[in-house]
């Protein structure tokens, strides 16, 4: 019974996945609207923890380099439910979660270090899918565990 309906559920959840979702093999997609472009995870799968490249206003031809993005980065399982909120690695603000944040022109790297957030549990084995939204305008990527 539980399977029925998680196939009902499922399905078509993925077939709603946002049109920036990059054809299989693509290194990166990108948002015209923000100049903002996300990268496919490495390592692709992982086991243990991942890091999430993503840059934003349009680097490195950045028109002004001052302005403020409001951004945040949210993995998420296949039932859409959110799994975790990377964190900033390196730059002027290591640590700082990807949540509501506000980065100027340039290019960022996130770790996630494979946990369910809040928690000490480990992510289960699965395919999920990681959204950087930039002043509003999502690009949404998939990425593999592997336990």
């Amino acid at each position: 019974m539980m399977q029925s309906w998680a196939a009902r559920v499922l399905v078509p959840a993925l077939l709603l996945l946002p049109a920036t979702v990059p054809a299989q093999g693509s290194q990166s997609s990108r948002d015209s609207r923000t100049g903002s472009e996300l990268r496919q995870n490495y390592p692709n799968p992982f086991i243990d923890e991942t890091r999430i490249a993503f840059s934003i206003g349009g680097y490195p031809n950045c028109v002004d380099p001052s302005r403020q993005y409001r951004v945040s980065l949210r993995v998420f399982n296949v039932l859409a439910q959110q799994v975790a909120t990377p964190v900033l690695e390196g730059g002027a603000s290591p640590g700082q979660v990807v949540e509501n944040i506000f980065l100027t022109c340039g290019e960022y790297t996130a770790y996630w270090d494979g946990k369910v957030r809040g928690t000490d549990r480990e992510a289960a084995s699965g395919i999920y899918s990681y959204r950087l939204e930039v002043n509003g305008s999502p690009i949404t990527r998939k990425m593999t565990i592997r336990k």
